[in-house]
């Protein structure tokens, strides 16, 4: 799966779990850039990431993230 395919349904997730239609990822976001990214909402939305994209994401895996580029990224390499 290529990035430009990751983008749109990523984007939707991120709109459904942080509450906001007009949010728009980005590959410089972190989690202080959107309102509302605590450990709770990063916990539903990896969950979602994986129920979405049918794929497993390791604590590691998540601990080396250091934006959502690097999210993309992984995604698109674990995503068939």
């Amino acid at each position: 799966m290529n990035r430009d395919t990751v983008i749109p349904p990523l984007n939707a997730i991120f709109q459904d779990v942080f509450d906001d239609p007009s949010l728009e990822v980005s590959d410089d976001m972190t989690a202080p850039d959107v309102e509302g990214w605590d450990s709770l909402s990063h916990v539903n939305l990896i969950v979602a990431v994986e129920k979405e994209f049918k794929i497993r994401l390791t604590t590691a895996e998540v601990r080396g993230l250091s934006n959502v580029g690097d999210f993309i990224a992984l995604i698109s390499r674990k995503a068939t």
